[in-house]
């Protein structure tokens, strides 16, 4: 096969944007800059999480992020490396990251620096250690151009509900690098080439069965979650379920990886020790709700759609029901909060 063969058969994430953005005359490029940041930032991630074992940056710090959970070695490098990656973008104002008590304000949110970017820098990352997938999960937002100018204004700026996201997206560090994302046209998956060094497309406007075959969910918690929740556990198991398969990674990024593709239903409930739920609305369930719901899926926390919730805190917790159409709708006919 001839080179000039060979790369018109390459389509890198790049030149997606790019193609998409023709049917848009008034496009500026900026955001197509801001992706490129955080592309670069998850390539350096991909590269060290794949030589973790070689270099000093498995295992914890000893120290605890404001969730309250332990701080491993390449959480705090991969928070640091996105946020190198887009703080000198110029069209970013606000950084917020899952790891950090506060927001990073780059610069008060205007015409220039008008994008606001969540993320959850390295999902699952419990799981480090025993080389299980684990992820970063990403969310955009704009400024609002409805706010007078107040001692609230950065967080009026944050604190927007799903359904604002202009862009949501993960990337899954696997047997294979994975990005999937979404600016409200399709969700479109792209496989890291580690010989060219980018991002190539994989699967173009990427459909979530409406029904699956799997069921995902931490079942040690069973006594403690919901009544409804049990029933449907109980139910699932059934003949009349017609054979489910328990799936569960305990890495988020990757368990919606499977059902994205897959079907199914991943399941996150309130437990009485957290009646609130445990997942962060707006570094996990808000991206992935968009994702889910530009495939064909469904998110709701039991009581509403995932995308309508108002958030009132950075780093607020929600239970999360996520997948398949008539999965997702399956779970609500036992449980409603």
């Amino acid at each position: 096969m001839h080179d000039r063969e060979l790369s018109e058969k390459i389509t890198t994430v790049e030149q997606h944007i790019l193609e998409r953005q023709r049917a848009h005359p008034t496009a500026s490029g900026n955001f197509s800059w801001l992706l490129s940041g955080i592309l670069l930032a998850t390539r350096i991630i991909s590269a060290n999480v794949r030589r973790a074992g070689f270099m000093d940056i498995l295992g914890a710090t000893g120290g605890e992020n404001v969730q309250g959970e332990l701080v491993q070695k390449l959480d705090i490098l991969a928070n640091e490396t996105i946020k190198s990656c887009l703080g000198y973008r110029g069209n970013v104002g606000i950084m917020v990251s899952e790891e950090d008590d506060e927001p990073r304000i780059i610069k008060e949110p205007d015409e220039q620096a008008k994008y606001i970017v969540l993320f959850d820098p390295l999902d699952g990352s419990s799981n480090i250690d025993v080389n299980v997938s684990i992820g970063t999960i990403f969310s955009i937002l704009q400024r609002r151009d409805d706010l007078e100018p107040g001692a609230d204004m950065v967080m009026d700026h944050i604190l927007q509900p799903g359904f604002k996201q202009i862009a949501a997206g993960y990337v899954v560090y696997g047997s294979s690098t994975v990005m999937a994302y979404t600016t409200g046209d399709g969700v479109h998956m792209f496989t890291l080439d580690p010989s060219i060094g980018a991002y190539r497309l994989a699967q173009e406007n990427v459909q979530m069965p409406e029904q699956g075959k799997t069921y995902s969910i931490n079942e040690a918690y069973r006594a403690n979650f919901p009544e409804g929740i049990q029933k449907y556990l109980e139910w699932i198991k059934t003949d009349e379920a017609g054979g489910y398969g328990l799936r569960y990674i305990g890495s988020l990024v990757a368990d919606f990886h499977r059902t994205l593709l897959k079907g199914g239903v991943f399941l996150y409930p309130p437990t009485t020790k957290s009646p609130a739920g445990k997942l962060r609305l707006l570094y996990e369930a808000n991206p992935l709700a968009m994702i889910a719901e530009q495939a064909g899926g469904v998110a709701t926390d039991g009581a509403q759609r995932i995308l309508e919730k108002v958030p009132t805190s950075l780093h607020e917790r929600t239970p999360l029901i996520i997948g398949s159409k008539n999965d997702v709708k399956r779970v609500a006919s036992f449980w409603k909060r």
